[in-house]
């Protein structure tokens, strides 16, 4: 009898060996890609780009659906996925109203209710001008500001209180005038609202605005990044994005680079965590995501892991700093 249970378990050990490592986790359903912004913008494009870099190669079995969800600065996106506890079919492209929207309205989200997944790229912001305008350069621009006097040029951006006012508000303090800031519910409105001169400046991301500045009607005058971005390819007629100077080398006291990062509901195992992280390496090892890089001047830092949880961490704080200087936080009840 003990022999007899001595075969059969060793006949079960070894149909588990022959039937090699379970399977890893991956989705049995369409996974929702949610926005949380409006069409045309960064985000927006990013997301519907990886939806159709997917595809294209094939990277998953299930299909990746983006949806829009821009409503309150895109409060209605991240309390959708807060919500959504243990979901492994919803992900979240984010920018920095990750940190400013619940820092400046109070709404009852921080992104520790999220599932941090990996960091993208970073995204940079230019001083954008028509291209008919004779500024050559950010000083040029800020000193007829400032000559002109509070509250005479017009500068555009995406939302409220979100990063675009930030960096004005930094750029006022630096040359002692104020703007009217115009806000706009995307990015891709805030190039072409400048384009038709509706605003003065703006501070858009290139992916944003760099087809108004290869057909010349916008001119860049600098970048927030610490240093010039590599890309040295001529993207203008006479123009790379290396020749656009920081904005520190044009007298702005300011870096500035926003997260396109994913996030999960809370409350995932790290097996789906997994899944997701190496399906974005996949989509970065593509000619498409190598080619969007450069279209769009990213700076391209990738993390996952504590790496990229602790980067959050300081992010957030980094950016409750500037929105108490701006004197944008939220007040507490």
């Amino acid at each position: 009898m003990r022999i007899q249970r001595s075969v059969i378990a060793s006949a079960a050990l070894l149909a588990v060996a022959l039937a090699g490592p379970a399977a890893a986790w991956e989705p049995t359903k369409s996974v929702e890609f949610i926005i949380p912004a409006g069409t045309g913008g960064g985000a927006d494009q990013m997301a519907r780009f990886t939806q159709g870099v997917v595809a294209k190669h094939n990277l998953m079995k299930q299909s990746v659906v983006p949806i829009n969800k821009s409503g309150g600065a895109g409060a209605e996106g991240f309390l959708d996925v807060k919500a959504s506890k243990g979901d492994n079919h919803k992900i979240i492209i984010t920018l920095s109203n990750l940190f400013t929207t619940p820092l400046a309205t109070g709404v009852p989200f921080n992104w520790k209710d999220l599932t941090p997944v990996a960091m993208l790229a970073l995204d940079n912001f230019v001083l954008w001008v028509p291209a008919d305008t004779p500024f050559m350069s950010p000083k040029d621009y800020l000193e007829a500001v400032k000559k002109a006097g509070p509250n005479k040029f017009k500068m555009g951006g995406t939302g409220s209180k979100q990063e675009d006012q930030i960096i004005t508000v930094a750029i006022e303090k630096a040359y002692g005038t104020k703007f009217i800031y115009v806000p706009f519910k995307g990015g891709g409105e805030v190039a072409t609202q400048l384009v038709g001169k509706h605003v003065d400046s703006t501070v858009n991301n290139p992916i944003e605005a760099v087809a108004h500045w290869r057909s010349g009607k916008l001119r860049a005058l600098c970048v927030f990044d610490g240093n010039r971005m590599p890309y040295k390819d001529k993207v203008t007629a006479t123009m790379a994005w290396n020749d656009i100077p920081t904005c520190k080398e044009g007298g702005i006291p300011m870096e500035y680079t926003m997260l396109r990062g994913i996030f999960m509901p809370s409350g995932v195992s790290p097996d789906v965590v997994t899944f997701y992280v190496d399906l974005f390496k996949k989509v970065r090892g593509t000619a498409e995501w190598t080619k969007l890089m450069q279209d769009g001047a990213f700076n391209q830092t990738f993390m996952s892991g504590k790496e990229y949880v602790d980067w959050v961490a300081r992010a957030e704080n980094i950016h409750r700093e500037l929105m108490r200087d701006a004197g944008f936080l939220a007040v507490k009840k």
